[in-house]
């Protein structure tokens, strides 16, 4: 078998969802690319994205609407320039995506577009509530007819490889089955890993969102942002034999209303949008009302429509909740939140590039500075697109990197680390930090409770360095190590924005503070 490091890399992306996808299809036009990916290309944060991709495509709708939706949700920290960017670039992308094969839903011949929480007008691309689905298929196919991508499936990315100057040369990269890491030595990589839900305890996120390329960013020096905001999707399918399963935010854009178990509706004594307001405020009614009653969850209500409509505009989700005994065109669906989406991560400039030379992030590994505060529902695919887009024709322009021939990436070393026989270990930790996280630095957070967080994860994280150090690294051992990376930069993060703003909200200052209209920034600390 050929090694990974005869072979001449000139991009090596990390991460098949849409921003991965995207990425590699367009370096390939520039080079040679190998895109790893931790499972099948196909399972990926974009797989599981129900409800669309946000863009102006009505004569009734403006680019100046969409900025404005995104700017308010965004609770004052979007980066405006960038926001007027995306937004205006959305058409173009939206049209390339359907040159790929992208089937999106339409009426009559004309694309049919649905209307989410948060956006004025009806500007929501959609294939029925599979759109992630649906762009996975066509990008996985486009990807696989790319004679310049090598596609390598069941491999997890462990940690970048630097030069002496500091600049990113590779990745460390595990094959999944059997174990070996391998360096693989490019010009240029692309983070492209997607985000970190499995950080919490409950969420909508597949079990492969462990937060890989932030952590690994962060293990290299690359400067963070904006770690401190995470959204909870407000509705989240509550059943004892569901995992993961999201209701999506199109489901309140057609009516749906949530109640209370007497079938009391609570929403509009939050908030005059009422079920159509941001999804940071959604979750927090629910979860209010949740601890004022007691209740396990609350109900999100779509009975006010037949059955063949539901059928029709939400098939999945109709079949998925009737396949646990659930028909929402006569009941009421229970729902609780769960964490959904980072809109901090590694920070990027307009081109997607790192703090690190010849690094690079784009998707929710990214903190581009669309989403502020608070992501407005759907701009996270349109992100993926835009991104992907400009930072290949920055490589382009700047005739991207040359290969790295010179580099001799070095063979990673076991030392002597030996096999675990004590897999509890793992799973003892894995639990506590995601429960730690639920329970301290959740929808609604305090000081003393992200103390307490800060204070227990210190003592997490040397045990788990010495695991990790002490034995031959597992696949679970390197996602334990990069959510316990992760975990911790949310929770200094938050310790350091000393006001209520967004998806950070805290009892102890209730309000917005000014002074604090900035990003936060976070390095790890030097040894």
């Amino acid at each position: 078998m050929t090694s990974r490091t005869s072979r001449r890399i000139d991009f090596l992306v990390l991460g098949s969802g849409i921003a991965g996808l995207l990425s590699a299809l367009k370096l390939s036009r520039l080079g040679r690319v190998t895109l790893v990916t931790k499972k099948a290309a196909a399972e990926s944060n974009t797989n599981y994205a129900q409800g669309g991709i946000a863009a102006v495509m009505s004569r009734l709708d403006s680019f100046e609407s969409h900025v404005k939706d995104t700017l308010i949700a965004g609770a004052g920290l979007c980066a405006e320039s960038l926001v007027r960017l995306t937004v205006s670039e959305a058409p173009e992308r939206v049209e390339e995506l359907r040159d790929l094969g992208v089937r999106f839903t339409e009426r009559q011949s004309v694309v049919d577009l649905g209307l989410e929480a948060g956006h004025s007008h009806r500007r929501i691309l959609h294939a029925g509530d599979i759109t992630g689905r649906e762009i996975e298929r066509a990008l996985v196919e486009s990807v696989r007819r790319a004679k310049s991508v090598t596609m390598v499936e069941d491999h997890l990315a462990v940690d970048l490889l630097r030069d002496r100057a500091g600049a990113c040369r590779g990745a460390y990269v595990m094959d999944r089955s059997s174990g070996r890491i391998e360096p693989y030595a490019a010009a240029a990589t692309v983070l492209a890993t997607g985000g970190a839900g499995k950080v919490y305890l409950y969420t909508t996120n597949p079990d492969i969102a462990t937060g890989d390329g932030m952590a690994m960013a962060w293990r290299a020096g690359a400067r963070m942002a904006d770690m401190e905001f995470v959204q909870f999707h407000p509705t989240c399918l509550y059943h004892p034999l569901a995992k993961n399963f999201l209701l999506s935010e199109a489901l309140r854009g057609e009516g749906g209303k949530l109640r209370l178990k007497g079938g009391e509706r609570f929403m509009p004594r939050y908030d005059r949008r009422a079920e159509l307001a941001p999804r940071d405020i959604v979750a927090r009614a629910i979860d209010a009302e949740l601890k004022r009653t007691g209740a396990e969850c609350v109900f999100l209500d779509m009975t006010r429509h037949p059955r063949k409509f539901l059928m029709t505009r939400f098939p999945n989700i109709y079949e998925k909740i009737l396949s646990f005994g659930i028909d929402m065109a006569t009941t009421p669906i229970p729902v609780v939140p769960a964490a959904h989406f980072f809109c901090g991560g590694v920070d990027v400039d307009p081109w997607g590039r790192t703090s690190v030379p010849r690094l690079y992030a784009v998707g929710e590994t990214a903190r581009t500075g669309l989403h502020g505060a608070n992501r407005l529902a759907s701009n996270s695919l349109l992100e993926g697109c835009v991104f992907a887009h400009r930072l290949a024709e920055h490589l382009s322009a700047s005739g991207s990197p040359a290969p790295p021939a010179t580099f001799a990436a070095k063979p990673w070393r076991y030392g002597k680390a030996v096999t675990s026989d004590e897999a509890v270990v793992v799973s003892q930790n894995w639990d506590e930090v995601r429960r730690l996280m639920w329970n301290y630095v959740g929808i609604v957070r305090t000081d003393k409770r992200l103390a307490r967080a800060l204070a227990r994860m210190k003592l997490l994280n040397r045990e788990i360095s010495q695991y990790y150090w002490d034995t031959v690294p597992t696949p679970d051992i390197v996602e334990l190590r990069n959510i316990a990376d992760v975990a911790t930069m949310v929770i200094k993060s938050a310790l350091a924005r000393t006001e209520s703003r967004g998806l950070h909200y805290t009892l102890d200052h209730l309000k917005k503070d000014p002074r604090q209209r900035r990003p936060t920034f976070l390095r790890k600390p030097s040894r």
